[in-house]
């Protein structure tokens, strides 16, 4: 069974004036079908305006269909009485943890929405540790929020999220006002969760270095699914990708150019090991060797290094 599930969703909002006035009607969301199962890792992806945030916000209850239906963990997201239900199983991680951490020390924040719950106290700090420990940052406990950079501060968010004991994590942008450390260790959390807690993970974001280690990658374009798959699959289609506006990881655009130049290599390589790999072992042009002048010009011109 999915913990999460979209059937035809349609999510649409009133345009207006500036007096006011309805000028139309703008379809953010436009007849998604898509299930999440336990445990997986789900990456939903695409550029700016293309629906991925609102899709998202209907897996919390923020926001209700205006056509079609979204289960989480089976409960109809639409019933106002569920609403409370479906966000004990759902938890969500916004763009700016700062609007998220409202505790002065780390492990009063953690421990807020616990409480909100009725847990007894004993159990709240019981998870406030084990939520903590499990995006690295127990060590902070006792800190100030305000202190923190803002990779840490994210962190800080998704462990006062999973303290809540949610079966599923939804991170909107989560790293979207970070710099490339906090991405890497807010991303490096969130795989862990995934991994050792087995915490269903649903990632929205536009990085898509982000999603090479999900299990299944949907791309949004103009609020419809344009492309899904696992990661390789999506990431064997570089050209469609670059005409729905979206990047690459630079080590896949390499592979991808090496083939443009002849180069026969796998499609879809992710990661430099795999692009190292796979040039030792494959067909270069003119004939020669892996040992010969052609590829290391190549190598050379591209700064592979082994």
């Amino acid at each position: 069974m999915s913990i999460v599930k979209t059937k035809n969703l349609i999510y649409e909002y009133l345009r207006r004036d500036e007096d006011g006035n309805v000028e139309g009607v703008n379809r953010a969301v436009d007849d998604v079908s898509l299930g999440v199962r336990r445990g997986e890792f789900i990456a939903i992806v695409g550029h700016n305006g293309s629906g991925k945030s609102t899709l998202a916000k209907h897996m919390n209850a923020i926001l209700q269909p205006t056509r079609g239906t979204v289960w989480v963990d089976g409960i109809d997201t639409s019933q106002e009485e569920q609403v409370w239900a479906v966000r004990q199983r759902a938890g969500m991680v916004f763009q700016n943890p700062d609007n998220q951490i409202i505790g002065q020390l780390v492990e009063e924040d953690v421990g807020f929405g616990p409480e909100n719950l009725g847990v007894p106290t004993e159990e709240i700090w019981k998870r406030v540790e084990e939520s903590l420990r499990a995006v690295g940052m127990y060590q902070y406990r006792s800190h100030s929020p305000n202190r923190l950079s803002g990779g840490q501060k994210q962190r800080v968010s998704i462990a006062g999220v999973l303290a809540m004991r949610p079966q599923c994590i939804v991170l909107d942008e989560p790293t979207a006002m970070l710099d490339p450390s906090g991405r890497k260790e807010v991303i490096r959390a969130v795989r862990e969760l995934n991994s050792r807690e087995k915490v269903t993970v649903i990632l929205i974001t536009h990085y898509m270095e982000e999603v090479i280690h999900a299990d299944h990658v949907y791309v949004m374009d103009r609020g419809r699914v344009a492309m899904e798959g696992t990661p390789r699959e999506i990431f064997s289609r570089v050209e469609e990708l670059q005409k729905l506006r979206l990047d690459v990881p630079q080590v896949t655009l390499l592979a991808h150019e090496l083939q443009q130049r002849g180069i026969l290599l796998p499609q879809g390589i992710l990661t430099t090991e795999e692009l190292v790999t796979a040039l030792k072992s494959c067909e270069w042009p003119h004939g020669k060797s892996e040992t010969g002048g052609v590829q290391a010009d190549e190598e050379a011109q591209y700064g592979i290094d082994h």
